[in-house]
């Protein structure tokens, strides 16, 4: 590989401006594809092989003519202390309002009057109500006029003395990430300034991580209708593409420079520096790439989606630091060098020499303390894991929203006059085909079932859908307690219980559905994923490791570490964002349950990241090993070649990362925080001091494979050892020529 990754390196350093022309046209085309697409939609939500999605599956057959994909809000009113919303004057207002909502768009579906669906509180002696919207459109879908008629609707009301909010998704906008992402990428920018001591070397990762970015990004925009993509897609593909691109770049443009200090000419140092650390990221963006189509396996198609195109916008980041980099680097020259530097080629003179770095100190360091820096990094990490164990999930609502938002004040007065319970009501769908006395004797028996079970509210008389069939009926039920709560999902789980009966009575299915229902059935899928995606994605991973550093203790090694910090990174969320603790810090102004999808999302992205630092560092060291260093003397070696820039990535993907933690979107604050605190743990702590300290202790048989898996395994060549070979046939053949 390394060879073919050098031919590459120098075709693309001779033919820079062609390349240069194909990735430009490539960025060109993308853009006209997003800017010519139409509005991206919200995607479709569907949890194949659940019962919630096979109920909601069976009510789009049932009942056709339902909107239950459109867009829904409710718009609470709430009378002055003292007064009713019965009261003329405040009625009045109600019904201006109502009007209003009718009349207000054309994407309106139906409005009800709170006094005639009896949607007034007896809580608080009536003095609450609200509105129910439905839109013919969902949320994405619905025209800003829509959104303001919305908004406005309760002008009125509110001069009347009225308080009034509105909920619901009907509001829901694309999240918005502010100037966090620009402050990361302007972090990196400094920190590869330093890194590299001149202009032209920091600009170049940038310059062509944003280009990846841009053509990835423009290319999930122009396919977000067809492929229906959600506007989360897009922002994953730029948290990961900007921070993998910029690594990627980063490693190639900092070996060019080694290379160069080495004496050797500017095209033979750029294939050099594709085909060592080319090589390196080859692998590492495999892994990454693995880590995130892997998500398929939870079999949830959103999920599925977002990880394929994340995955795309890293291989574009690979391609372009094997191509791109190296034909930029023809038009820099030795501008990427620093001013010391640039002095001392133009004389000749060698500079990679020199005196110990930060690197060698810090690696010394451990190699005489292995057993102390091994516990103090594992006992540290074990205890920031131990809030993992209180984790808690579940899908966000408007419950979770700031309380600031009109969205999560109009929750909270929901929950005043109605109970806990009323934003989160379950939908009870009774199949009557075949069932014996019909489906309104099913669906009577359902209710009655229903009111026995511990913690419920209202049950509302059935619907059926008496225009396809009459073999059909819904029941809604609120629950006591509020939707997050273990009371409520212990009543999904009694209803489907008691369904088994129901159907042994009266022949009838019972399937419960609803927004509650989907979130309990979401949480317990990603639990049921987490086992099997962790075993494949861990596993393949380890065989590609196991060709890369031809070890099998340093996969071994690379994996368990990876385990210990991303545990440790999930108590750290759960410490931030379901106990509150520093959370003011980071913005978050209401806790609650972690994200369902969050731990099996942080094991794939964090497991791929987290094998970037283990492929960069390990194979200097394996390089090292390999051309016949001892051991411990192999470690300072890869630490003083590797260490600063492993260093800068971390620093650099934890800036990009901890950029979004400043989203509007509580699910992108939480993933930016996840993963900046996820690679801080595995870059400084496991990468920087548990993998030199391990190594320390096994000696030579770290790098121990037996004879029979060495011959099965197919040579790769991340060293470059063929590059060698091929330095040391020229230098044969200069002196065969001078004896000549």
């Amino acid at each position: 590989m390394a060879t073919f990754l050098y031919r590459l390196g120098r075709f693309a350093f001779r033919r820079r401006r062609y390349v240069a022309l194909v990735w430009v046209a490539l960025l060109a085309l993308a853009g006209f594809g997003a800017a010519s697409a139409t509005t991206a939609t919200s995607s479709s939500f569907s949890i194949p092989g659940t019962e919630a999605q096979r109920a909601f599956d069976l009510l789009k057959d049932r009942f056709p003519n339902d909107t239950a994909d459109g867009a829904t809000a409710r718009v609470v009113f709430k009378a002055p202390e003292g007064q009713k919303m019965a009261d003329p004057a405040n009625k009045a207002a109600v019904e201006k309002t109502v009007a209003g909502l009718k009349a207000g768009s054309d994407q309106v579906s139906n409005v009800t009057d709170p006094f005639e669906a009896k949607a007034v509180s007896q809580n608080g002696q009536g003095s609450i109500a609200y509105v129910q919207v439905s839109y013919k459109a969902n949320a994405m879908q619905l025209t800003d006029d829509t959104r303001d008629a919305l908004k406005k609707s309760g002008d009125e009301a509110k001069k009347a003395g009225l308080t009034v909010e509105i909920g619901g998704d009907a509001l829901q906008a694309m999240p918005e990430t502010g100037s966090g992402e620009i402050i990361g990428v302007v972090i990196a920018g400094l920190v590869l300034v330093i890194t590299f001591g001149s202009l032209v070397a920091a600009g170049l990762p940038l310059l062509t991580a944003i280009i990846g970015v841009g053509i990835g990004v423009s290319t999930i925009t122009a396919l977000a209708n067809v492929l229906d993509l959600g506007s989360t897609t897009s922002t994953l593909a730029m948290m990961i593409g900007l921070a993998v691109g910029i690594d990627y770049a980063l490693f190639i443009v900092s070996r060019f420079r080694a290379e160069l200090a080495e004496g050797r000419e500017r095209e033979d140092a750029a294939g050099r520096a594709v085909g060592t650390a080319g090589s390196a990221v080859v692998f590492a963006g495999l892994t990454v790439v693995i880590a995130l189509v892997g998500l398929a396996v939870v079999n949830i198609p959103m999920l599925t989606k977002m990880g394929v195109a994340a995955a795309g916008t890293v291989v574009i980041a690979v391609l372009i630091a094997l191509t791109l980099i190296p034909a930029l680097l023809g038009f820099a020259g030795r501008r990427v060098l620093g001013r010391k530097a640039r002095k001392a080629h133009e004389r000749g003179e060698r500079t990679a020499e020199g005196k110990p770095n930060m690197g060698t100190r810090w690696a010394s360091f451990v190699l005489r303390r292995p057993v102390w820096v091994l516990l103090v990094g594992v006992i540290g990490l074990g205890a920031i894991a131990l809030p993992a164990s209180s984790l808690q999930m579940g899908l966000p609502d408007d419950g979770s929203q700031p309380t600031s938002t009109t969205q999560r004040r109009a929750y909270d007065t929901l929950s005043e006059g109605f109970g806990p319970g009323f934003n989160g009501p379950f939908m009870v769908v009774v199949d009557g085909k075949g069932a014996a006395n019909g489906v309104r004797g099913a669906a009577d028996a359902t209710v009655a079932a229903i009111k026995k079970l511990p913690d419920v509210g209202p049950v509302l008389p059935p619907a059926y859908n008496t225009n396809t069939g009459n073999d059909t009926a819904t029941i809604t039920v609120i629950p006591k307690s509020k939707p997050s709560s273990t009371q409520t999902e212990d009543l999904v789980h009694s209803i489907r219980d008691a369904g088994s009966t129901i159907k042994a009575d009266t022949g009838a299915k019972v399937l419960v559905t609803g927004s509650t229902a989907m979130n309990i059935d979401f949480s317990q899928k990603m639990n049921d994923a987490l086992l099997p995606y962790l075993a494949l994605v861990v596993g393949l991973a380890f065989l590609l490791l196991m060709v890369v550093f031809r070890s099998v203790l340093v996969p071994l090694k690379a994996a368990l570490g990876f385990l210990l910090s991303v545990v440790a990174a999930l108590g750290a969320v759960v410490a931030v964002f379901q106990w509150g603790w520093l959370g003011s810090l980071f913005g978050v102004q209401q806790t609650g349950p972690i994200m369902s999808m969050m731990p099996i999302f942080m094991v794939g992205v964090v497991f791929g990241l987290a094998m970037d630092y283990e492929v960069f560092l390990v194979t200097r060291m394996r390089e090292a090993y390999v051309h016949g260093e001892r051991p411990g003397q192999a470690i300072v070696t890869g630490f003083k070649h590797g260490a600063r820039v492993v260093t800068a990535a971390a620093v650099i993907m934890i800036a990009v990362f901890s950029g979004f933690i400043g989203s509007s979107e509580q699910m992108i604050k939480m993933i930016g925080f996840g993963l900046a605190i996820a690679v801080f743990f595995d870059a400084f702590i496991v990468r920087m001091a548990i993998v030199p300290a391990v190594l320390a202790l096994l000696g030579a048989k770290a790098w121990w494979l037996p004879r029979w898996l060495d011959r099965v395994l197919p040579n790769v060549d991340v060293e470059g050892e063929g590059l060698r070979k091929q330095d040391s046939g020229d230098a044969d053949g200069d002196r065969e020529l001078a004896r000549v």
